[in-house]
């Protein structure tokens, strides 16, 4: 086992990197020990505990360390006995003879077993040879399958190109080319506060985001859980009514002079004229199930995932359904856009961006993948249902590259890939994101090392004996461990992997023990992990640069003399926190035909955070500028003949 003085936590990418840094940065890095595995006390032998060594050496410890509570000269030569962690760590020893040993380790954090520290100076490259003939061998075999050459890079751009535009002409294609009806992005100049609400599964979350016009924003929320009865209610209404009494509860707490005042004068208004000074939230709605989008503020719902499954409400408009409840709550706040959070993603980050740039770009490599960029309406020769301002002659499209080649002309395949597929909950589609998101890079990793674990030349993860161990200790593999089930590797330990480049491995052995129960994983051991988990994420970076540098090559940006700087915002764990992957992206760009080196230099890919919530408002004020001034009469028209017909009635929630 190995484990570091300081706690590392690994709740998720970002914990266990920088946690990894920061034990490092500390300098804890030395402390890093050889010692037991931390299987249950159950598992150690009688033998083990009570008779390994005389009761004589016992004492003999025990007196030595209680003077070494004393005297720092003695903890030092303890420390320095090369057996006396080993027996520390291999004996469960009374408490009394324990208790004086405890100063030696107050520093440690302490498991199911005693850890003793080495000296520094024991920190040092690893004498055991690296890779054992058949492991090595059998690494490079399976390293190689997932090598993604220039060649196969720009095979893939013009395929990427070919569907691209397929996409544009008709509906029904791998890539879906689907439009947003946004027809121009921010600068960061826009001012207001605008509201933005984000159903995209068990959470609710509502936000209030005041836009500066200095490329700077405030964001307020507040998150409810959706009660279960609800995602699988009667009605529609039951679960619309409970969001628009969360939009109530949000502006009472955070905005309630507005609220109260703006409730008051719609109330009492009489006449038209009055409506147009009143402040009316405009709310973005950012609605992450399948629908059919027929206008910015328009799309009926095509089916329900995620656990949610309310027969009444499909094929219905869910903006209006949500602006329905929010109109029985006599609430300030029209339902101005429908909001796909990848394109909240460009949205974001065009308006947080420095420069005069606009954001070609949003995309999203996480938990899934995909992409929004803006196209020219003429390209567009499909028909769009819909109003949308044609005036700019562009439009966001929603690509929904995660399907791109379906059908597998291109995209490299190996028999890890088809496994997976095959036992996935849709195989045959989303194939192009099963190579590239964080959700699939785990399993095809966990699916690899368990073939190479049947091997019984390579003996990964398992030892004949601790000679072969550089520990000299031998690895042993729980029958519960992660590597042994389907989706059993969170990618997360990936990046861990990408970023322990101390010579023994320490972080990648620590986490292989602490996440997957690989007890005491040798040297080569971490060394064939690590090389494997990067080869995968590797080829998921290449293929990432293949949608991006070939819709930079669609937008034609490049040869531009007017566009020096080409933007795009990404978001998502994968680009954010395993380590180098925007670096991956680059040098994959820099061998695609038609960028080179010179036009990635042109490319600036940066975070874009929050396209569900800030992106959701950016969206939001572009449907108001889009709004004609007779809008504000017909909706209050409406908003009388609604209130003359009916009394005032609350959801009862």
């Amino acid at each position: 086992m190995y484990s570091h003085d300081k706690n590392v936590k690994t709740a998720c990418h970002e914990d266990k990197v920088r946690g990894l840094g920061a034990v490092w940065r500390d300098g804890h890095g030395d402390r890093v020990v050889p010692g037991r595995d931390q299987r249950p006390k159950s598992t150690l032998s009688v033998a083990n505990r009570v008779w390994l060594l005389p009761i004589l050496v016992l004492f003999v410890l025990s007196t030595l360390a209680q003077l070494a509570l004393h005297d720092a000269n003695i903890q030092t030569a303890i420390l320095q006995l090369p057996w006396a962690c080993q027996l520390l760590s291999l004996l469960h020893l009374h408490p009394r003879v324990l208790w004086p040993l405890s100063s030696l380790t107050s520093q440690l954090t302490i498991h199911d077993e005693l850890i003793c520290p080495l000296p520094p100076f024991a920190f040092s490259p690893p004498t055991s040879r690296v890779l054992t003939m058949g492991l090595a061998e059998h690494t490079s075999r399976v390293v190689s399958e997932f090598e993604f050459s220039d060649e196969d890079l720009n095979r893939h751009v013009q395929e990427y190109l070919k569907q691209t535009n397929e996409g544009l002409k008709v509906d029904g294609t791998s890539l879906s080319q689907i439009p947003s009806y946004v027809t121009a992005v921010p600068d960061g100049t826009e001012r207001g506060i605008y509201l933005a609400v984000d159903l995209g599964g068990t959470n609710f979350r509502v936000c209030s985001v005041t836009l500066n016009g200095d490329s700077t924003f405030n964001l307020t929320y507040n998150k409810v859980a959706i009660p279960k009865n609800l995602m699988v209610a009667k009605t529609a209404r039951d679960l619309f009514a409970f969001l628009a009494k969360q939009i109530e509860l949000f502006l009472r707490e955070h905005h309630r002079e507005h609220f109260e005042s703006a409730t008051s004068r719609r109330n009492t208004t009489s006449f038209p004229e009055g409506y147009h000074d009143e402040q009316i939230f405009r709310l973005g709605f950012t609605f992450s199930f399948p629908v059919q989008q027929l206008g910015i503020n328009k799309g009926n719902l095509i089916r329900w995932t995620k656990g949610f499954d309310i027969p009444d409400a499909i094929g219905k408009d869910v903006c209006k359904l949500l602006q329905d409840e929010i109109d029985r709550l006599h609430l300030p706040v029209k339902v101005a856009a429908l909001v796909n959070d990848t394109v909240g993603t460009l949205m974001a980050r065009s308006y947080t961006s420095t420069g005069k740039h606009r954001s070609l770009l949003g995309a999203i490599f996480g938990t899934g993948t995909n992409g929004a960029y803006i196209e020219k309406t003429a390209n567009i020769t499909k028909p769009i249902k819909g109003e949308y301002d044609a005036s700019t002659g562009e439009m966001v499209i929603n690509t929904e590259w995660g399907s791109f080649d379906n059908q597998l002309n291109v995209l490299p395949t190996t028999v890890w890939d088809t496994a997976l597929d095959r036992d996935s909950v849709n195989p045959g589609i989303q194939m192009y994101e099963k190579r590239v998101s964080g959700m699939f890079l785990g399993e095809i990793v966990r699916l690899a090392v368990a073939d190479m674990m049947k091997d019984d030349e390579t003996s990964l993860f398992r030892d004949t004996n601790s000679s072969t161990n550089d520990w000299s200790t031998t690895t042993n593999l729980s029958p519960k461990s992660g590597l042994l089930f389907q989706w059993g590797l969170d990618t997360a330990v990936l990046s861990v992997a990408a970023a322990d480049n101390t010579p023994e491995l320490v972080a990648i052995r620590q986490e292989l023990e602490n996440t997957l129960q690989v007890y005491t994983p040798s040297l080569e051991d971490a060394q064939a992990f690590k090389a494997v988990a990067g080869a995968v994420v590797r080829r998921a970076a290449r293929l990432s640069a293949v949608a991006i540098g070939a819709i930079v090559l669609q937008s034609g940006k490049l040869n531009d003399p007017a566009e020096e700087i080409v933007d795009i915002g990404v978001d998502g764990s994968l680009v954010e926190h395993y380590p180098f992957f925007r670096d991956m992206i680059y040098e994959a760009l820099r061998a695609i035909d038609g960028i080179g080196p010179s036009g990635a230099d042109k490319i600036r890919i940066g975070i874009a955070k929050d396209g569900s919530g800030v992106g959701a408002a950016l969206i939001a004020l572009m449907a108001q500028k889009m709004e004609k001034p007779g809008d504000f009469l017909a909706d209050l028209r409406r908003d009388i003949k609604r209130r003359l017909s009916q009394p005032f009635e609350s959801p009862g929630m």
